[in-house]
């Protein structure tokens, strides 16, 4: 578990973009109250001051909570609207940031009204998002174990799964097997609706199982991970099913080089435009760019998809402790596709891959 020291320098962080008297931040989301706090739950509010900060919740977490947060105060409410006034006119708050991200036009009409009696000026723009944001891109020793622990998970469920993907069974039922080998080895959850498709269908990226059933020579595309403590795992592997043709064979080389390529420029200094570049450039020297239309690969933590991305555009540079995915993939509409996909850790000399599973081409 996380120690309570690594919550309060969060909190400090954030806290030191209150730079004026009477400013506040509110902190609605699920992914970013349990950042500061360590809490799980699906509602609640964290009031960081400049001076102090609360994790405010109702009846249902009230108990669990006062266990589980030692380096905040705990509030619950009976009267969400009282009891965010009553301390908004202690403290003076005369300016509240929220995130901006993900939070809805009701809820920022909900909360204006709320802190008006207070004369509350409530801000929704990037500020706060950008604080949490330069936080939560690089990870700590124990959220990069957390990851590692997933990415085991996911590995075990995808070795056995193997076993069951031959001619004449249903992608959704190797799907929900997968889930259920998943959550079996200790997984909260799925990370996200699992991508188990095959034949022709692995030519749509985000391709959703149904009924269609395996054939001989059909590759069988997995983008798979797991929630574990509120941290995501991802990863994809493509397999073919009793036989290749030589185009299968040559596409999934190529796109396996270009993955190997862009892993191999993962380290600090690096800038994220780059990282795609490796990839793509090796794909559009074979002759197939405009098969490649995704991103290279995105950031993973508490969201399955988070800074920084690995986009033609992006020129953030790479840093020690951030979190992406490497997945470049070649889709031929209504033949086949490939993707290879892991998940790595930027280290000070290059990467820690957290991906152990083979790579080179499995015909079951």
């Amino acid at each position: 578990m996380e120690q309570t020291s690594t919550f309060e320098h969060r909190i400090k962080k954030l806290r030191s973009g209150l730079t004026q008297a009477g400013e506040a931040a509110i902190i609605l989301s699920n992914q970013n109250r349990l950042y500061f706090t360590g809490f799980k739950s699906s509602a609640g509010i964290v009031l960081v001051t400049r001076s102090t900060a609360y994790l405010i919740v109702d009846f249902r977490y009230g108990e669990a909570a006062k266990q589980k947060v030692q380096h905040i105060d705990v509030v619950v409410y009976s009267k969400l609207s009282e009891t965010l006034q009553t301390l908004c006119k202690k403290h003076k708050i005369k300016t509240v940031y929220f995130e901006n991200s993900g939070i809805t036009l009701k809820q920022a009409d909900d909360y204006k009204k709320l802190l008006k009696p207070c004369e509350v000026k409530c801000t929704f723009t990037n500020y706060l998002d950008k604080i949490i944001g330069n936080l939560r891109i690089i990870k700590t020793c124990d959220e990069a174990e957390k990851l590692s622990e997933a990415q085991r998970i996911t590995e075990e469920a995808y070795l056995e799964i193997l076993n069951y993907i031959k001619p004449g069974v249903a992608e959704r039922d190797i799907a929900l097997e997968l889930e259920y080998l998943m959550r079996k080895k200790g997984a909260d959850a799925a990370a996200f609706d699992l991508i188990t498709i095959t034949g022709t269908n692995t030519s749509k990226p985000h391709g959703v199982p149904g009924n269609t059933i395996i054939k001989r020579g059909d590759f069988f595309t997995m983008d798979i991970g797991v929630l574990l403590d509120g941290y995501h795992s991802d990863m994809t592997r493509t397999v073919a099913v009793g036989e290749v043709s030589e185009e299968q064979e040559k596409i999934y080389n190529i796109v396996l080089n270009a993955q190997q390529t862009a892993l191999s420029q993962i380290k600090p200094g690096v800038n994220c435009e780059y990282v795609d570049a490796a990839a793509r450039d090796i794909i559009k020297a074979e002759g197939y760019g405009e098969y490649f239309g995704h991103s290279t690969g995105h950031g993973v933590g508490l969201d399955i998809h988070e800074q920084p991305a690995v986009t033609v555009s992006n020129k953030q540079i790479l840093s020690a402790g951030m979190v992406i995915t490497c997945e470049p993939g070649i889709y031929l509409p209504e033949k086949f596709g490939v993707r290879i996909e892991d998940m790595v850790m930027v280290t000070p000399n290059g990467c820690r891959n957290f991906t152990k599973a083979a790579k080179e081409l499995i015909i079951l």
